[in-house]
């Protein structure tokens, strides 16, 4: 078989290029008789600057930003050339990451974590490109992007002759059930009460209140709003990342794909990178099979998102905490087992 092994990071223990790693060799151990390619993905979450590093090549470019709790952090962009123009590549979670958040210190900081040094990213690349794509996803923020205008302010950055292009993880809009605070703000450390009060911050913001319902708006903590209210134009972070990366033309030459991603859960369905390597598959009428850190998504549900079966590492090596504790190991037994039920 040929066997296409395309997933996202697992979240805080594997990138993705060490994931899609972990996958094919469990996979060669397993059916050593397999063709298998890597193909290693993202979503505009961490990850996004390597990943289309690789595909595309261009030059890594570093610069010192203001990290989310206020200290400086180094920082990567990408600058590629591509049809006559300069394309800047900007991944929001190098500055204000989750994972530059310590989590004892998340509860602390939920409501005043800031998105600054996305500003001064942006106006970095901004200086000498054509076009600025922002990958959104992985952040420790809910500041609706205030952070991030309050910086190109002060710089005084003219984004006139400047393309914007906010590249989500999400569809999420800024306010509401499934909104930024509401949806994320938990997985930031977030208390009940410091969701409503993020919640009555973010609809205060009077800059974002004409592009709130948008889809993607709610996307890195309003970041998204942020950029759509500076003009950017929202398009889905993963098919961005599988047009350029060929992923079609992968596709097009395999018999089964694994994606996966750290925790494969409701949120996957609503445009994160799982469904957008599912849906190509659906087209070429192959299967697409998941394998993640945690699975919640019901077989209905992946089903009718393209995805045909879905493996629970933790599952399988017995509990999270194995899963983590060597996850590669962990990975590479899950993905020994998905090839002695795939492979023919």
């Amino acid at each position: 078989m040929r066997v296409l092994i395309a997933p996202d990071c697992f979240g805080g223990t594997l990138t993705a290029r060490e994931a899609a790693d972990a996958i094919a060799t469990g996979w060669r151990e397993a059916k050593p008789g397999d063709v298998v390619a890597e193909r290693p993905l993202a979503d505009g979450g961490p990850g996004f600057v390597d990943v289309l590093h690789a595909a595309t090549g261009g030059d890594i470019r570093h610069v010192s930003v203001t990290g989310p709790l206020g200290e400086p952090v180094e920082a990567r962009w990408l600058s590629v050339h591509a049809d006559g123009r300069r394309v800047a590549y900007v991944e929001s979670a190098e500055a204000c990451g989750l994972h530059l958040i310590p989590a004892e210190l998340r509860p602390q900081t939920c409501e005043t974590a800031t998105t600054r040094g996305v500003g001064e990213l942006i106006a970095a690349a901004a200086a000498d490109n054509d076009v600025v794509t922002v990958g959104l996803g992985g952040s420790g923020t809910t500041d609706g992007g205030a952070g991030m205008l309050a910086a190109l302010s002060d710089a005084g950055v003219d984004l006139t002759g400047t393309a914007l292009v906010a590249a989500s993880d999400v569809e999420n809009p800024l306010l509401g059930p499934h909104g930024a605070a509401r949806t994320f703000g938990p997985q930031k450390g977030a208390s009940p009460e410091a969701v409503e009060r993020l919640e009555v911050k973010l609809a205060a913001m009077d800059v974002l209140k004409p592009v709130s319902d948008m889809a993607g708006a709610g996307a890195a903590g309003g970041l998204g709003a942020a950029l759509l209210s500076l003009g950017a134009t929202m398009t889905s972070g993963a098919r961005l990342v599988r047009d350029l990366t060929g992923l079609d033309a992968a596709l097009d030459d395999s018999d089964v794909v694994i994606t996966g991603e750290g925790s494969f859960d409701w949120q996957s369905l609503r445009g994160k990178l799982v469904t957008a390597v599912a849906g190509g598959a659906a087209e070429r009428g192959i299967p697409c099979i998941a394998i993640a850190g945690q699975v919640s998504v019901g077989r209905r549900e992946m089903g009718a998102a393209g995805v045909q079966a879905a493996y629970s590492v933790s599952e399988h090596v017995g509990s999270v905490h194995k899963s983590i504790a060597d996850a590669r190991k962990s990975l590479i037994a899950t993905a020994q087992h998905v090839a002695r039920q795939w492979s023919r």
